[in-house]
């Protein structure tokens, strides 16, 4: 009986599944459980029947980032509402944790607001843009033209942020292309072919591009400034007027700056739609991590320490960036350490551009230990393992020392600046440490300082250790004679560049006359290399140094009794109060200027805080009070000031170092040179003969045409109405359609328009029908080329494809070697047709 019942129960089951299945296959109605209504609505799920998949997801999307907005005590990339594309490649990627840029700055940006981002180096600020910029183009798009834009200063930070790309965007499937100077303007033609989503680029060539292609770039909803402040000083001006007048006015622009000069503000105020302010790590410019070492050295004496510090200070598995003044000095150097061997590489702008990437791969791939490179290096450029940095020419400017120095300590990682100091750079020192807000620390010949206290200290190298590497140099340079003269060639760059550094500000100037280097101690860096016995004769070499005679030279074998001595005895005491004033005035007039030195830049981001909101909507991460504003700020409340604040006017603004700091180098030079003219004629009849052989004959203007001997630059006019050089249309594109036959491949809807527009414009009466149809089908214009063939072009694509392959084969010669033989034997059975008439006619009539 049980055995009947479970056969039973199965029987039921199999027929409740059949039936189930049954209506599987029919309609399928569900009834909707009630639910309490809390208030919160979040966005229905599509049904089976409301649309393709696609319609889909953006509203499954949309729930997802509402559910995870709740969610915020979380902090991480999940709280942000990513996509999963976006998501997988950010784990794929390694990032764990947002850094707290990213997470002041994603959520800001994918609400769609203009951003201006300020953080020091080495803090994401390339994943701040990317991410969102992946988050908001979803996916490739076959129609669809350019969609993002990012713009880089140096090719090297251009082709960083395209691996950075490639590697963080591998699931979203979206297309990069690369536009940047040293490569083949023809691959940069077919890579805006192949419709990319995103253009990562430098701002002259694609300036360039986009007038020889007549690119609108109308399509762009995302533009990235990548170290904006840096694309502004360089001298690209008329390039960004150029692109940024081609790009729509709905579109959203992101500044990402370590620095944020005035200039910058002036932009936001004019270039974008309320922008928000996120600044961070204001009051501390530099990396806790990062540890500066300042050593006073000659001039002569610089390649010595270098050898030392790259032998005996830093480790054989670390790596090395060495910033030069020129690129004199890094081929000079380059060729020393390679004698001493040390394997290095260097960079610099005016190296081919194949050359600077494998020598930038073989520092990356630890190939070699060093890297010697100009200052186009010094931004947006990310070594990871990067560990010290060597200033071999200290920079004039503070904010190009930050940019230097922050290549190391990034992510959390340590890491070291050495600075080489000549006398005539130790100004520029006190400059940075009034941008930086903090004293200068200068390292005591008395106190034996250790290793853990040389963070900031600035010293002198024994000359025992510059004595050691100066033998093992001069023997190589008698035995080379290339680096005796990469050596003077080096030398003579450096008198040229000290003529057009900027000056530095007169209170540093003041400062270092001010002060006896000579009692420089030793920097404590180098305590644990010398030995007991060197120490002790160092410390009496100082002692001889610092020795001052308390008597005088007429005190000198004299006893108490003399009258030398009495009349010296009276005069001390009748001068001592005089001298300890002196002395006194003497202390309290260089702490005062030290003193308010400092107080003066740690008010210098708080600079202008009106004018800043007044072009910024919001602004994220003020600076921190101290507890130095807030004892000026209760005294001022008191009414203690000795200065009304509505009356007095200061002689400098609040914000005078800072800006100094950030200006461009040697501005004024660059606008006295630029407005400067000088026309020189000749003295002799044979001279004035020359220019006047230069100049040419105007038929219209019946004169001359020409001044001083040149002839006047050629200028086109653009789109947006300016003047360029006419270097920048030399109709490569059209060369490069002609060569690859691109106006084959066209579509048919393109086609079709131009016959109805020239039909329409023919019907009109005029010649402008030509134009048009010209200016339709000179390339991509306008609205992008879709990728997807019709039926009908496909058939056409195989046609012309297969007429080509007939032609290739010897097609035509056969066809022609046929056509002659039928007409051959056509005219020969003609031939034999008539005769054989002939003579049947001929036998008829007999």
């Amino acid at each position: 009986m049980a055995q009947k019942k479970r056969k039973a129960q199965r029987s039921r089951k199999c027929c409740q599944r059949q039936d189930s299945d049954d209506s599987d296959k029919g309609e399928f109605r569900v009834k909707a459980a009630p639910q309490k209504d809390d208030g919160v609505h979040l966005p229905a799920f599509p049904t089976a029947d409301a649309g393709s998949d696609s319609e889909a997801e953006p509203d499954t999307r949309e729930l997802v980032r509402a559910q995870n907005k709740k969610k915020k005590k979380s902090g991480g990339f999940q709280s942000m509402g990513l996509s999963y594309p976006v998501y997988k490649g950010v784990m794929k990627k390694g990032y764990k944790v947002p850094t707290p840029i990213q997470r002041k700055v994603v959520p800001v940006i994918l609400d769609g607001k203009d951003v201006v981002a300020m953080a020091r180096t080495g803090s994401g600020k390339t994943a701040c843009f990317l991410i969102p910029m992946f988050e908001k183009l979803k996916a490739h798009s076959a129609q669809t033209g350019v969609r993002g834009l990012i713009l880089s200063p140096t090719r090297e930070l251009a082709l960083q942020t395209l691996k950075f790309t490639k590697e963080l965007g591998k699931f979203t499937g979206l297309k990069t292309a690369l536009i940047l100077g040293g490569d083949r303007m023809e691959d940069q033609f077919a890579a805006l072919h192949e419709n990319p989503d995103i253009i990562i680029a430098t701002p002259g060539r694609l300036m360039h591009v986009a007038i020889e292609m007549n690119l609108k770039l109308r399509s762009v909803e995302y533009v990235v400034f990548d170290e904006a402040d840096r694309l502004f000083e360089m001298g690209f001006a008329e390039q960004l007027q150029e692109i940024i007048s081609r790009l729509p006015e709905t579109r959203q622009t992101l500044l990402f700056s370590a620095t944020l000069p005035k200039m910058l503000l002036e932009f936001a105020r004019a270039g974008l739609t309320e922008p928000v302010l996120i600044r961070l790590d204001v009051d501390t410019k530099l990396s806790d991590q990062l540890k500066l070492s300042f050593f006073n050295v000659r001039v002569e004496d610089k390649p010595a320490v270098l050898l030392h510090l790259l032998r005996c200070v830093v480790k054989p598995q670390e790596q090395t960036v060495i910033f030069v003044a020129t690129k004199h000095h890094a081929e000079y150097l380059r060729e020393l350490l390679d004698m001493q061997g040390i394997p290095c590489s260097h960079i610099y702008s005016s190296l081919d551009q194949t050359a600077r990437k494998i020598n930038l791969g073989l520092f990356l791939h630890g190939k070699v230990r060093a890297l010697l490179v100009t200052d186009v290096a010094a931004r947006g450029i990310d070594i990871p393992m990067l560990d010290n940095v060597i200033n071999y020419n200290f920079p004039p400017k503070a904010k190009l020392f930050l940019h230097r120095v922050g290549r190391v300590a990034r992510a959390g990682r340590s890491g070291t600046a050495y600075s080489f100091i000549a006398p005539d750079e130790i100004p520029y020192v006190y400059d940075l440490h009034l941008f930086l807000g903090r004293p200068l620390k200068l390292a005591n010949a008395q106190n034996i300082e250790t290793e853990a206290d040389t963070d900031g200290v600035l010293g002198r190298v024994p000359q025992s250790l510059i004595d050691d590497e100066d033998a093992l140099l001069i023997t190589d340079r008698e035995r080379s004679l290339e680096l005796q003269n990469l050596h003077q060639v080096s030398e003579n760059a450096y008198k040229q560049y000290i003529k057009s550094r900027p000056t530095p500000s007169p209170e540093s100037i003041k400062r270092v006359k001010d002060a006896n280097y000579n009692l420089l101690g030793v920097h404590p860096l180098f305590w644990s290399q010398l030995g007991g016995e060197e120490m002790q004769r160092l410390k009496f070499v100082d002692g001889i140094k610092s020795y001052k005679s308390k008597a005088t030279i007429f005190e000198i074998n004299s006893t108490s009794k003399t009258s030398a001595s009495e009349v010296m005895r009276a005069k001390r005491n009748h001068d001592g109060k005089l001298i300890a004033k002196f002395q006194r005035l003497q202390e309290e007039k260089t702490s005062a200027t030290v003193t308010s030195g400092i107080s003066g830049l740690c008010c210098k981001q708080e600079s202008d805080e009106e004018n800043i909101e007044g072009v910024f909507s919001q602004v994220i991460g003020k600076r921190k009070m101290t507890d130095k504003d807030e004892a000026e700020g209760s005294k001022k409340r008191k009414g203690g000031a000795s200065q009304d604040s509505n009356y007095y006017i200061p002689y400098r603004p609040k914000d005078f170092e800072s800006e100094r700091g950030l200006s461009i180098g040697g501005s004024s030079f660059e606008q006295a040179a630029a407005g400067a003219v000088m026309d020189l004629l000749g003295d002799h009849t044979e001279d004035l003969k020359k220019n006047k052989q230069v100049l040419k004959w105007d038929r219209k203007k019946k004169k001359f045409v020409g001044t001083g001997g040149q002839e006047d630059k050629k200028k086109i006019k653009t789109e947006s109405g300016r003047l360029i050089s006419s270097s920048y249309k030399k109709n490569l594109y059209e060369g490069w359609k002609k060569k690859y036959k691109i106006d084959d491949q066209d579509s048919e809807e393109e086609e079709t328009n131009q016959r109805t527009a020239a039909g329409r414009r023919k019907g009109r009466g005029g010649r402008g029908s030509q134009r048009h149809s010209n200016s339709q089908s000179s390339g991509p214009q306008g609205k992008a080329k879709s990728e997807l063939r019709s039926k009908q072009q496909i058939l056409k694509m195989r046609k012309a494809q297969s007429k080509q392959n007939f032609l290739q084969k010897g097609g035509l010669k056969k066809m022609k070697t046929k056509t002659r033989h039928l007409a051959h034997q056509m005219k020969k059975s003609a031939f034999g047709r008539g005769k054989s008439n002939g003579f049947k006619k001929g036998k008829t009539r007999k």
